[in-house]
């Protein structure tokens, strides 16, 4: 067969490989899956969905959730102002927000703007046996990560035309630029930079912002090394508040 004469740029054909991906039944990262053990979590999501009040959502893992204990202090001064809700929840991965926005969350909302951030579990749980799949040994590359990434931003569209989103890349894990999850992190916001738009998707990476200038993760930040602490959610709100209340306001 003749090579195809049709010329695409780099940055469109990895978006076009990250959507296939998404068609894929065999990648674990968009097999929808509910979250043993964080029934009560989902649900009161979906209370706050149905009261419509919120303009501002944050979705996502643990780090997400961290604003309600470690980053209370940055909530209250930044977002709770504006209105916003927590919709993270610890432990959390692809699938379980694809999940999630299957079943209840986001009905009856008519956000602004939501803030997402996902994917460092996928990354984390690598070779563990995950009930939720039936049992299955958890598998997911850069790439399979990045296609439930943007599976979610798909479906986000589709459920709330109307909101822009604010896709933040996964933030920085291990001590060093060469931990092996923290490289798979970087590949992984390589593809999902893609996703940006310009219209209602709107990619924004703060990392140098959490790190030291040679690369390493300050535990005065991350005292794990994946969890932001009091200064590290005030890094982080220091960094999006702008932009946010930019796409808020447009």
């Amino acid at each position: 067969m003749k090579p195809t004469r049709l010329f695409l740029s780099a940055a469109v054909l990895s978006v076009f490989s990250t959507l296939a991906l998404a068609e894929s039944p065999k990648s674990l990262a968009l097999t929808p899956a509910p979250h043993p053990g964080k029934e009560a979590k989902h649900t009161s999501f979906n209370e706050i969905s149905k009261k419509g009040e919120a303009p501002l959502v944050f979705l996502g893992d643990s780090i997400t959730e961290g604003w309600g204990g470690k980053g209370k202090a940055a909530w209250e001064q930044y977002w709770a102002p504006l209105g916003a809700a927590n919709f993270g929840i610890g432990g959390d991965r692809t699938e379980h927000i694809l999940w999630r926005l299957a079943n209840g969350n986001y009905d009856g909302l008519k956000p602004k703007l939501t803030v997402l951030m996902i994917g460092t579990n996928n990354t984390g749980h690598q070779g563990r046996p995950m009930a939720e799949h039936g049992g299955a040994v958890y598998a997911s590359t850069a790439a399979e990560t990045a296609a439930g990434v943007a599976e979610i931003v798909k479906v986000l569209k589709e459920k709330q035309p109307q909101m822009k989103i604010l896709l933040l890349a996964i933030f920085p894990r291990g001590a060093t630029p060469d931990d092996p999850m923290r490289q798979q992190n970087e590949q992984t916001n390589k593809l999902i930079a893609k996703l940006d738009d310009g219209k209602t998707v709107f990619f924004m990476d703060i990392n140098e912002s959490l790190l030291e200038s040679d690369g390493t993760l300050s535990k005065e930040i991350m005292p794990d090394l994946l969890h932001p602490n009091e200064k590290g959610y005030e890094i982080w709100s220091k960094a999006i508040e702008p932009r946010v209340k930019e796409l808020m306001a447009e």
